[in-house]
């Protein structure tokens, strides 16, 4: 059987159980999740273990591999016009769609006050943790790290993918015979973390397993009464988007048949959907790239962690659905421009969005702002953001595998098409 198959019935069968055991106070239910969890800690921090070593390294091999520094910079370039356009896409979509399927739902007057009354504290806090968010300025400042070493550490992922691109850049001026001895220790470096990646995935199943059970049971069926009807849209959407128009994109703008596809983002999307983070699901992204796509080498050394950090497609569907959501909470009308201010804020914040589990819920407080809406109503959608941000995650790298395939065709040929 092979690991994608494991992978999904591990998804399954953990869901399943974990439903089976919340609200249950047994011993034996207490225990099994008790032991679980931080196996399921384990496999993730397991994989995030190997994710700064393998973007830097990778990152660094394949801007000296290049045939020119030209060539990153297209790459780049291209990925940056396609990401704008797929994340507007999506934005227009939470906007065109999410609006009237909100303006649908029976609001209970007794259930609204209910809500408004639970989301002051939880809004505030997290307005007050939004102010950690960096504005326009600061992030652009935040892009070259003045310690990368310092970046390493905190994990800030953007910092390094620049510190590593000019890195590789710079090498490409040195004397061959010094590049290529530094050459060969970041490939060495590379390959041993491919080698750690690999072994890790092995134990996906059983990390997806234990990361599904307790997840599940926490989240209940209980979760969907209070506001099932944001929640459903949400996830709704985000299947939509996937199913309409990153799988067709990636079969006829990327050319690559349908299942070959739905077969190399299967294991990303699961770890994606389990642990809610984009950055858990790279090292299955890089294994799927090289082994079942086999796609060209800048893809998986240079597109993939760029876009890994940048390209969060749920979030554009995410953003504009939660927003419109408050709004209607809160008894905001919203005309033409605002909807379209809306869209427009939620392209650019998405590409601020912290690589955590509910990170672009943090990033709406300018989308809220803008639109005059109460930033309290955050603590709503703070309090029923498991469910929308599982989906979200998988719609992310599921955008980031579809952006790789297509941006392949104006790369290096596909090494084995047939494969």
């Amino acid at each position: 059987m092979s690991l994608t198959a494991k992978v999904l019935i591990a998804l399954v069968a953990g869901v399943a159980l974990g439903l089976a055991l919340g609200g249950n106070e047994s011993a034996l239910a207490t225990t099994a999740l008790s032991v679980l969890q931080p196996v399921g800690t384990l496999f993730v921090n397991a994989i995030r273990m190997t994710v700064i070593p393998l973007v830097m390294s990778s990152l660094v091999a394949g801007v000296t591999a290049a045939p020119d520094a030209r060539a990153v910079g297209r790459l780049g370039a291209r990925a940056m016009v396609l990401f704008v356009i797929v994340l507007t896409m999506a934005s227009a979509l939470g906007v065109l769609a999410g609006g009237p399927l909100l303006g649908s739902l029976t609001l209970d007057p007794a259930a609204v006050d209910a809500l408004r009354a639970s989301a002051a504290g939880a809004g505030a806090a997290a307005g007050e943790q939004a102010k950690s968010v960096p504005t326009i300025g600061q992030w652009l400042v935040a892009l070259v790290p003045s310690n990368p070493i310092r970046a390493a550490v905190d994990g800030a992922m953007l910092p390094l993918i620049v510190f590593s691109i000019t890195f590789g850049l710079a090498l490409l001026r040195v004397a061959a015979a010094r590049r290529a001895a530094v050459v060969r220790v970041v490939e060495g470096v590379m390959d041993a973390s491919l080698v750690l990646v690999r072994a890790i995935l092995d134990w996906a199943p059983l990390g997806v397993f234990a990361l599904a059970v307790p997840l599940a049971a926490t989240m209940g069926l209980d979760a969907l009464r209070a506001i099932g009807g944001y929640i459903v849209i949400v996830c709704g959407l985000c299947v939509v988007f996937v199913a309409v128009v990153l799988y067709p994109a990636a079969v006829v703008l990327g050319r690559v048949p349908l299942a070959r596809f739905a077969r190399a983002a299967l294991p990303a999307q699961s770890i994606a959907f389990s642990s809610r983070s984009s950055l858990a699901a790279l090292p299955a992204l890089l294994e799927s790239v090289r082994e079942t796509l086999r796609l060209p080498p800048t893809i998986g050394s240079v597109l993939i962690p760029l876009s890994a950090t940048l390209f969060r497609t749920g979030a554009g569907i995410g953003q504009t659905v939660g927003v419109l959501f408050v709004a209607r909470l809160y008894g905001v009308d919203l005309d033409a421009s605002q909807l379209l201010g809306i869209t427009v804020t939620s392209v650019v914040t998405s590409f601020s969005v912290p690589g955590i589990p509910g990170g672009s819920i943090i990033v709406m407080v300018p989308v809220l702002l803008g639109a005059g809406i109460p930033v309290e109503g955050l603590g709503v959608l703070l309090g029923a953001d498991t469910i929308p941000d599982m989906f979200r995650t998988t719609t992310n790298v599921t955008g980031t595998l579809a952006a790789s395939v297509i941006l392949a065709r104006g790369e290096d040929a596909i090494a084995d098409p047939t494969a």
